[in-house]
């Protein structure tokens, strides 16, 4: 087996954020558009196009490696991403759908932040400040993200969806 590296470790990470970050680009209109409420369908329409400059933003920490920007599929994101659908489906029109959305989205925020926090330590580890930097300016969007979500959850959606019918 070959030698693996924190450089090499850092490298597959990338592809498997870029993957996801790509796959995020495709479902978050299908949760915008099945959003009820009009403050978490706008969230998400906000958080569509932050996640373009996200794409952008790990296309720049490839060039700084030398290496073409490519993803790799995740099962995780890919199951996050099917498990919202689900729930889309599942819930269509009932009070509780925009609770479950605002859990569906927090689940994938957790992710990514899970991803950038690491990628964003490995690249300080590694001497890579550019892209330490580039990684952390996405973390700090995925979180302020998560924030949202949480406070639309705690002011509207759960709120609505636990009022009996």
């Amino acid at each position: 087996m070959a030698h693996k590296v924190l450089d090499d470790l850092f490298h597959d990470t990338l592809k498997d954020i870029y993957y996801a970050e790509r796959q995020i680009l495709k479902a978050l209109p299908k949760m915008a558009r099945g959003a009820q409420s009009d403050r978490l369908r706008k969230a998400f329409e906000k958080h569509r196009e932050e996640t373009e400059i996200h794409v952008e933003r790990l296309q720049q920490v490839f060039e700084i490696l030398g290496k073409a920007a490519r993803g790799k599929t995740c099962p995780a994101i890919d199951g996050i991403i099917e498990e919202g659908e689900e729930v889309m489906a599942a819930f269509k029109g009932a009070p509780a759908l925009d609770a479950g959305l605002v859990a569906a989205a927090q689940a994938v925020e957790h992710y990514e932040i899970a991803r950038y926090g690491t990628l964003r330590q490995w690249a300080k580890q590694l001497g890579l400040k550019e892209a330490a930097a580039l990684l952390g300016q996405t973390l700090e969007e995925e979180s302020a993200t998560d924030e949202l979500l949480t406070e639309i959850a705690e002011s509207e959606a759960n709120r609505e969806a636990a009022e009996p019918a």
